[in-house]
């Protein structure tokens, strides 16, 4: 369980590391702005916060809550990659 649990708090971890990459890049960039800095803070806190939150409780189930959609998203990746689909 707890090797389990750390496989599932690295790939949170690599998912907020992206998450703080796009964030940064925006800010250089100026498409992270007053406007919608309030919106960029809500969603570093509640990665952050699950982040901490699973850790500190031991649970697999809070890290899951950033796990699944990061999983979902993965897997379109991959077929994307894979199949070169034709978007027109």
């Amino acid at each position: 369980m707890n090797t389990y649990l750390w496989v599932l708090w690295s790939f949170d971890a690599l998912i907020a590391l992206v998450v703080l990459y796009f964030f940064f890049v925006g800010l250089a960039d100026g498409s992270v702005s007053l406007d919608n800095m309030l919106m960029w803070l809500l969603i570093l806190l509640g990665i952050g916060g699950i982040l901490l939150i699973g850790l500190w409780l031991r649970s697999a189930t809070i890290l899951w809550i950033l796990a699944a959609p990061g999983l979902v998203y993965l897997l379109f990746l991959l077929i994307v990659i894979i199949g070169k689909p034709r978007w027109n």
